[in-house]
């Protein structure tokens, strides 16, 4: 497909792809710290969502939507105190916050992105 590119390319998934000025990212999972708890996990998250926007060309300024899955429901306002204080001032994406059962169950956390390319 013309215009599609991919990164972090693996057998079973991509990290992210672009295509047209839109970024995906595959859902991001605390792979550093997946004892910690859900401040340790949500921080790891967001840093991997951090660091592959910017090598998609993008932003947490430029999210179009976010997907949130929590082990425990119970978590969200931890998690929210740690994500409100990460999301861009005045650009909180649309978003959706579910109980999960994730793949790992050492996992608190999930989360999938969708944004658009810095001056797309």
């Amino acid at each position: 497909m013309s215009g599609l590119q991919r990164l972090h390319v693996g057998a079973r998934l991509s990290e992210a792809a672009m295509a047209g000025g839109t970024v995906w990212l595959a859902g991001q999972v605390p792979e550093l710290s997946p004892e910690a708890d859900i401040e340790g996990q949500t921080r790891e998250v967001l840093g991997h969502i951090d660091r592959l926007l910017a090598e998609c060309g993008s932003d947490k300024a430029h999210l179009v939507s976010v997907q949130i899955f929590l082990k425990d429901i119970a978590d969200i306002g931890r998690m929210n105190a740690v994500w409100d204080a990460w999301v861009a001032p005045g650009q909180s994406p649309p978003r959706a916050t579910v109980q999960a059962a994730l793949a790992d169950p050492r996992w608190r956390i999930e989360v999938v992105v969708v944004a658009r390319q810095i001056g797309a």
